[in-house]
């Protein structure tokens, strides 16, 4: 290993230990993050929980899983929870940008400063 490879192996670690300072820009990014993570939150564990639930509607019209669980005739209700988790998964999208409209208008302000702030250093 030659002197600049081990300088450069040095400098590597050595940053590793070092204190991070936060910048301007990094307290931009967690604000970013603060506004944009509830919303997707909600929206993948929303998204998921209805995309189960269609799939037992589905699964109970299309297979012979009602007839094993006593159902007679599952067809009205697999269907009828296959359409629950329908509307539900075409409520999300409506929901995430009702979530993020509002917690934008609670940091926007924050934001805008911020960031007007950084662009004119």
């Amino acid at each position: 290993m030659n002197k600049n490879d081990q300088q450069f192996m040095a400098q590597k670690i050595r940053a590793q230990y070092m204190e991070k300072q936060s910048t301007e820009l990094d307290a931009l990014r967690e604000l970013d993050a603060k506004v944009k993570r509830p919303a997707n939150i909600f929206a993948y564990v929303f998204g998921s929980i209805s995309a189960i639930i269609m799939g037992a509607g589905m699964s109970l019209v299309m297979t012979d899983i009602g007839a094993v669980i006593g159902i007679a005739s599952a067809l009205v209700p697999g269907i009828a929870i296959g359409v629950v988790g329908l509307g539900m998964a075409l409520l999300n999208y409506p929901i995430y940008k009702g979530i993020l409209g509002s917690r934008k208008k609670k940091y926007g302000k924050e934001i805008l400063e911020l960031s007007e702030k950084i662009m004119n250093q």
